[in-house]
């Protein structure tokens, strides 16, 4: 087991390093940002004051090596728009995010996970047929095109749920139903088709020529084998939600990283859009590391892998 969690630790350790150094070069390839804070006719002195108090003006190997060498310390550098560390201006950011990702999570696997195991229980039936119609919607819908229904429906014409902002509960409904809504049928389509996989095996006939009743066969034999494909994609949904999150934040002004991001990258705030993507990807490397690990507990022969 201690083999198989250093394993994938290294990998982790090894995407977060990737991503440092492709956010690092690709942020540089559009040029340095000094012409967004220095006025046109700025003196050439001036400017190169600028570009070597900001380290514009080194090397780009030599830029990313003290780049690196301050992120492993949690300092990214000042937010050239806002005068303030990064990473303090995306930490201040995250709850709101992690609360808003974590709501849209929880709502799509209270409901995924029922209707997934009704739609394969009753193969062919109305509920079946039902639950690829609900996915079949929620996979057709563009996010920010729900979103501006939902508001257009709860604040304008019901005057229910505020259009936007943080606050309360009440602010967390209609962004969480957005990023809900695509995860949800995904969830639903794939615990529906590993169920149906699974209560095809010999080993459910002979549960079943045992007299076993059949509730018991779907929730303690079929469940726990489809947990494992199931699992996987709810892993990988997290990525989706918070990279889905930066448009519903933008679309509800709601307060999280990702709009942070989005106005980030419109000033060319490159240090508030590199924390931003590296806590992102710790963020998902860390679940997706959590989910190997549970494959472990799941099926021993997992451990070997």
């Amino acid at each position: 087991m201690a083999a198989f969690v250093l394993s994938r630790l290294f990998y982790a350790i090894l995407v977060v390093f990737g991503v440092s150094v492709a956010v690092f070069f690709l942020i540089r390839m559009g040029g340095d940002p000094t012409s967004l804070f220095l006025p046109p006719d700025a003196p050439v002195a001036e400017i190169e004051r600028f570009r070597h108090l900001m380290g514009f003006d080194r090397p780009l190997l030599e830029q990313y090596l003290a780049f690196l060498g301050k992120a492993l310390r949690g300092d990214f550098g000042m937010s050239l728009r806002y005068n303030e560390p990064a990473m303090a201006l995306v930490l201040d950011r995250a709850p709101a995010t992690l609360a808003l990702s974590g709501s849209a999570l929880a709502l799509s696997i209270v409901i995924a996970v029922p209707l997934g195991i009704m739609a394969a229980a009753f193969r062919g039936t109305v509920i079946d047929r039902a639950s690829l119609v609900i996915s079949l919607i929620g996979q057709s819908f563009p996010a920010f095109w729900l979103a501006i229904m939902l508001i257009l429906l709860f604040s304008e014409t019901f005057r229910i749920l505020p259009p936007s902002g943080r606050g309360t509960w009440q602010h967390l409904i209609m962004p969480s139903i957005v990023l809900a809504t695509y995860s949800t049928a995904i969830i639903t389509r794939l615990l529906r088709s590993s169920m149906i996989e699974v209560l095809q095996a010999d080993y459910i006939r002979t549960a079943r020529g045992k007299g076993l009743s059949e509730w018991r066969i779907v929730m303690k034999h079929g469940l726990r084998n489809a947990a494992i494909p199931t699992i996987t994609v709810i892993g990988l949904q997290v990525g989706a939600l918070l990279g889905g999150a930066v448009i519903t934040e933008e679309v509800f002004a709601y307060p999280g990283i990702g709009r942070l991001a989005i106005q980030a990258i419109a000033n060319r705030d490159f240090t508030v859009v590199q924390a931003f993507v590296i806590v992102m990807s710790i963020t998902i490397v860390t679940i997706n590391l959590l989910v190997d690990l549970s494959y472990g507990l799941l099926d021993p022969r997992m451990r070997k892998a």
